[in-house]
């Protein structure tokens, strides 16, 4: 079983982007509402734990898990 891996850089300014948003910005799922519903099931992770809160704050070093697929957040340059 092979894991993807990807980056998403925060905007400048920015100290945290919302768990689903990440979701949905990296096309790890179809919309937000989807984002959403994964995220409520308890199929995501951070950090390796299951987060079922869609509006979780990530922030620059954490990596967030679903279907075989990470992201780890960065800060902007």
């Amino acid at each position: 079983m092979t894991t993807a891996s990807q980056t998403l850089a925060l905007l400048p300014g920015e100290e945290f982007i919302e768990l689903y948003k990440v979701l949905k910005v990296q096309s790890m799922t179809g919309g937000g509402g989807e984002a959403k519903f994964v995220i409520s099931e308890g199929m995501v992770t951070v950090d390796g734990e299951v987060e079922t809160r869609k509006r979780k704050k990530v922030i620059a070093g954490q990596v967030v898990s679903f279907n075989d697929e990470s992201v780890t957040i960065v800060a902007a340059d």
